[in-house]
């Protein structure tokens, strides 16, 4: 009975080397096929031309509304130069009347400010969701292509880099912005 068990013992790792040994062929067979690449989807935002033309509107918005907040700034300035250069002739009422107004004013300014920055970041996060399902869509194309098995998001100094390195071959940033812009052509 110990016998066979001991030979059991033996037969076991020659059976579970074997086993590992085709397991490491086929692995090796299969890495020789797999191929790797990497994308900027930053980068295929910024340099294709629907993502241009995306960014050049967000940037007008932002001017239009900042020009707006500008000038409501600039209003209160002259309100406020004004209520300092008035409160010398002013009685007690009319001065606490003025400085009531003049914080309800700061109050709706800030509001429309805090508005504006909500507005802004919703209408940032709508571009980047649309346009990320679009630069994914348009990796796929390049890698399916390309018989890439997996593509990588880069990263960036402004985001999280998450490739520290990558060999300018598999970074396929260059291609993706071809077929964004060979899609997107609107």
């Amino acid at each position: 009975m110990s016998m066979k068990f001991l030979i059991r013992k033996a037969v076991l790792p020659v059976a579970a080397i074997g086993a590992l040994t085709v397991g490491l062929a086929s692995t090796i067979d299969a890495a020789e096929a797999f191929k790797m690449g990497v994308v900027d989807p930053q980068s295929v935002l910024e340099k294709s031309k629907a993502g241009k033309k995306a960014l050049d509107g967000l940037k007008e918005y932002v001017s239009t509304r900042q020009k707006l907040l500008s000038r409501d700034e600039e209003e209160l300035r002259n309100t406020e130069k004004t209520l300092k250069e008035a409160s010398a002739k002013l009685s007690e009422t009319e001065k606490k009347d003025k400085e009531t107004q003049f914080r309800s004013k700061i109050q709706d300014y800030q509001k429309r400010a805090q508005e504006f920055n909500q507005e802004l970041q919703g209408k940032q996060k709508e571009l980047v969701d649309e346009y990320m399902k679009k630069i994914a869509a348009a990796t796929q194309t390049v890698a399916e292509k390309n018989g890439f098995s997996l593509v990588v998001d880069k990263g960036s100094e402004q985001t999280v880099k998450i490739v520290i390195y990558n060999k300018d071959a598999i970074d396929l940033t260059e291609q993706v912005i071809k077929e964004f812009d060979r899609v997107n052509n609107k």
